[in-house]
This record gives C-alpha cells, sequence and structure tokens, in this order.
C-alpha cells in the first residue's frame, strides 16, 4: 500500500510524528452512551482545550463536541468526504482532510471557523503535524505523494 508506504517514511524521517485517526487528549475516558454528530462520523481528535472534533464523511461536515458535557455545537463546513484531522499541539487549529475535494480546511479552534481549503495531492487520506506545530503532512494516496502545509 503507497500510502502506508508513506506514512511509515514519514514516521521514520521525523520519530515524534503522530498520525491521527481517533486521539484522546491525556487523561481524557470514553463515555458510555452516544452524542449525534451527522451523516458516517469516521474520525476525530481533541484539542489540548475541552472540544472533540469529529469528521463526518457523509455529509462534508465536523462536529465540535464539548467534551464535559459530551454536547455537540453546530456543525463546521468543510469540503468533500472529511476523513482524518489533526490539530496543532498549541489547540489553535484543527486540519481537516477532504478525501474527495483533495483538501485539507484548517479551522480556528476558537471560533469553529473553517479558513480556506488548501488543494493537496489526489485522494488525502491521512495528515500528521510535526511536534513544533510548523507544519502538517498530508498523504495523498490517488496521487501516491506526501503535501506538505506550513501552518504558520
Amino acid at each position: 500500500m503507497r500510502v502506508m508506504a508513506k506514512v511509515n517514511w514519514l514516521r521514520a524521517a521525523i520519530p515524534s510524528l503522530m498520525v491521527v485517526g481517533i486521539a484522546l487528549a491525556s487523561g481524557s475516558s470514553v463515555a458510555a452512551g452516544s452524542v449525534t454528530t451527522g451523516a458516517a462520523g469516521t474520525h476525530g481528535a481533541t484539542s489540548p482545550g475541552s472540544v472533540a472534533y469529529v469528521a463526518n464523511s457523509g455529509c462534508c461536515t465536523v462536529t465540535p463536541i464539548r467534551t464535559a458535557s459530551n454536547t455537540p455545537e453546530p456543525k463546521i463546513r468543510v469540503g468533500a468526504t472529511p476523513w482524518k484531522i489533526a490539530i496543532t499541539p498549541n489547540g489553535a487549529t484543527a486540519y481537516v482532510v477532504n478525501n474527495d475535494s483533495a483538501t485539507v480546511t484548517p479551522i480556528r479552534t476558537a471560533t469553529n471557523t473553517p479558513g480556506p481549503a488548501i488543494k493537496v495531492g489526489v485522494s488525502p487520506t491521512e495528515i500528521a503535524i510535526t511536534p513544533n506545530g510548523a507544519t502538517a503532512y498530508v498523504t495523498n494516496f490517488g496521487s501516491g505523494t506526501v503535501t506538505p502545509i506550513s501552518t504558520h
């Protein structure tokens, strides 16, 4: 699998890099019950604050969830088929991989406001952010490439 090879290459090149699928903040636990997020919630990530972000791949949105109360907030419109989410170490920005639109949407976590979409390669599937938060790396399954994105 070309994507897995790219992810493994990234991990070898930057040993402290973490590829995000579902991430829970340190000390968090999974509670019983469920929270309605939207069509086909696929992956998510938590910010250092008190919000988890879930990609709803079936409806082109991301749902922020207040972790203290498990309360969903208004959905955030992103590109087609949002797939993975990574959050900068300082928690300021969540980056959403949009598989079918070949873009990444940055979301300002303080306001839950999406920024302009960033074009990447064909069928992006994974995203990882360097520990210093300076660069996001996106693996593009369809084009067999990795796209670096400056996060500053």
